[in-house]
């Protein structure tokens, strides 16, 4: 299995306390918050990633190179700010593998199993597959709007004091071939659920 990190965000919120490095550097009990990330999804079978990288990448490339553990690692750069979607693109174009694979936001850690992930992304038969997560009380998140069958039908505006809703946990499960046949280009400045298009299935975990 293969994973794409999106590791090349600024940390806007987070530079006052951590300057010098890119947030998924941010240090946690001494150890960067990406060794973390890498650690689990190691454990759950991932053997190649992707780290798309952008502000202050060479720290993380200095810091990873080519291997980390049993892993390999190859880099998707950005040479100017291109948002979570542009950055993926950069990516795609680094797998090796035409299944499907992960995409993980650098600066967020969620428990996820991935055989379940893959099971319900294969069961659905779906092109991009997003793993919720429920808060029993929630003041921060957006909230994620799922059909009848488990489609994705909208991304809720933050409510305050919202009670045991779905939010995006930052990570998917993906076909190659679903991004590489639209009409994105390599370049293009784009979030996320720009490239999507609307076609996410949600898979409810915790």
């Amino acid at each position: 299995m293969e994973a794409v990190i999106l590791a090349g965000g600024i940390g806007t919120r987070l530079q006052p306390v951590v300057p010098d490095v890119p947030k998924p550097m941010a240090p946690v009990n001494g150890r960067p918050f990406l060794k973390y990330q890498m650690d689990y999804w190691i454990r759950q079978g991932v053997r190649r990633f992707i780290l798309s990288i952008g502000y202050r990448g060479e720290i993380i490339r200095s810091y990873f190179g080519s291997r980390y553990e049993n892993a390999e690692i190859d880099y998707a750069v950005e040479e100017h700010p291109l948002g979570t979607g542009g950055g993926l693109l950069l990516a795609v174009r680094e797998l090796i593998s035409s299944g499907p694979f992960l995409i993980l936001n650098g600066d967020t850690f969620f428990e996820v199993d991935l055989d379940a992930l893959q099971l319900f992304h294969h069961q659905k038969k779906s092109e991009f597959t997003i793993a919720l997560l429920k808060v029993p009380v929630n003041s921060r998140y957006s909230g994620v709007q799922v059909g009848k069958e488990s489609n994705i039908v909208a991304f809720e505006d933050r409510k305050p004091a919202s009670s045991n809703l779905l939010v995006n946990g930052g990570v998917y499960l993906a076909e190659k071939s679903a991004i590489e046949n639209q009409h994105w280009v390599q370049g293009d400045k784009l979030s996320l659920e720009d490239v999507t298009g609307g076609r996410l299935s949600g898979h409810g975990i915790g």
